[in-house]
């Protein structure tokens, strides 16, 4: 797709994704596949035994995962992404929104690629059809984020519907066309869906986890908790602690805006407050429905142990 698309914009996709510089040049090293990417090829495995069917899906949740990387950076007004500068920083938000566009728009055409790998015209279309949602209800769940964020009291029950919007629709879409490259029958591809949605809400909580606290627990916080976002270890924290503690949250969340010894102190009373320990649970929890919905597919022994060894890595955040 992007062999013969030359010019700025595709210079700017190519930068995103990690094949080039900001001058164009091409990058050492490999460019290390998401965990969307990677749930679609292993779906795909552990039916078929081959991962290449899938390959296409997984082209395609990758690029809508960037698009929505693209724009959440100018949301979020982030400098660096991804270890290096964001799109809007080096070629302004504008651009950086039309590039967004530009991955969204070559997602469709990626995921049409299945049927090269020899899925059938039906089964390609459903796979289509389910990222187009997909991304729809990723916007929604967006939004309730973004709306969370001049909120200070947020429900245990309004995170876990934005993060099945914004984080499962993409790893639902992505274990459902992952299925049917395999193989699968429409129920067994409904199952898989299923389990991508709860896959990819434990996955984002991991990651609410290692922002809040770095992946080596060593306290480093980045810019979404100065940005005010809302995730699951603070809204535990505010519906649990007692009302001293909830004022002092609201003294620093009404801030104007928060500075980094802020950050820190309320690391600290996350921690009093066990708050790390109850999301590790919460994600392991959504891993064991994740399984538990895998259960009518009939997988075989290889199959789920596949299956399995990637849910361990979301919980570990290690992809």
């Amino acid at each position: 797709m992007f062999a013969p698309r030359q010019g700025v914009l595709y210079d700017m996709l190519r930068y995103q994704l990690g094949w080039t510089d900001q001058q164009g040049q091409p990058q050492d090293g490999a460019v290390e596949l998401a965990f969307p990417g990677i749930l679609a090829l292993t779906a795909c495995e552990s039916l078929s035994g081959d991962y290449a069917p899938a390959l296409p899906a997984a082209a395609a949740v990758e690029l809508v995962r960037h698009f929505t990387l693209v724009h959440g950076e100018v949301q979020a007004g982030r400098v660096d992404s991804q270890e290096r500068p964001s799109i809007w920083w080096v070629w302004g938000p504008a651009q950086a929104i039309n590039a967004g566009d530009g991955l969204h728009a070559l997602a469709r055409p990626a995921m049409m690629r299945l049927l090269e790998t020899g899925v059938a015209p039906d089964r390609t279309l459903s796979a289509v059809e389910t990222l187009d949602r997909a991304c729809l209800t990723m916007c929604e769940g967006q939004y309730s984020d973004l709306d969370f964020r001049d909120q200070l009291m947020v429900s245990a029950a309004d995170y876990y519907e934005m993060v099945r919007k914004k984080t499962g629709a993409l790893t639902a879409c992505a274990a459902y066309a992952g299925a049917l490259a395999g193989g699968a029958s429409s129920e067994t591809a409904a199952c898989f869906s299923q389990a991508g949605s709860r896959l990819g809400m434990a996955w984002q909580l991991a990651q609410d986890v290692n922002d809040l606290w770095g992946q080596g627990g060593d306290g480093v916080t980045p810019a979404n908790l100065l940005n005010k976002k809302k995730s699951l270890p603070l809204i535990y924290t505010l519906e649990k602690s007692p009302p001293a503690v909830k004022r002092e949250l609201a003294a620093i969340y009404t801030k104007r805006a928060l500075e980094p010894e802020d950050a820190a102190r309320v690391i600290a009373i996350l921690d009093n407050a066990g708050a790390r320990d109850f999301a590790d649970s919460a994600a392991r929890d959504l891993l064991t429905e994740s399984l538990s919905a895998l259960d009518p597919a009939g997988l075989s022994e290889e199959g789920r142990r596949k299956i399995e060894q990637l849910a361990q890595l979301v919980i570990a955040g290690q992809v």
